[in-house]
């Protein structure tokens, strides 16, 4: 493979890649891209259900991924925000300073 990739799917996605022909350099940024074992193992997935798909379906799933793994982080963000946010009033209606 000669590149090291950050996940063990991230290389075998690399690897599928190559396996159905996709050009090498194509196929490293797919795999660079999509670093982690959900996002790559999701594009494994869907690369599987087909024979060779053109470089554009490819690319756009590959950001219809990236996009469902940014909005996914969002949310867990929010809710940790959303929970410090309730952790600070329940303390101040627990702890009410004295006037």
């Amino acid at each position: 493979m000669g590149k090291e990739y950050v996940t063990k799917a991230s290389a075998e996605l690399y690897e599928v890649m190559l396996g159905k022909g996709y050009p090498q350099e194509f196929a490293a940024i797919v795999a660079n891209e999509l670093h982690t074992e959900f996002t790559a193992n999701r594009m494994i997935g869907y690369l599987n259900k087909f024979d060779k798909l053109p470089l554009e379906e490819v690319a756009d799933e590959m950001l219809a991924i990236i996009s469902d793994r940014d909005r996914i982080a969002q949310k867990h963000i929010l809710e940790h925000s959303q929970s410090k946010i309730n952790e600070m009033y329940r303390d101040q209606y627990d702890n009410p300073e004295e006037p």
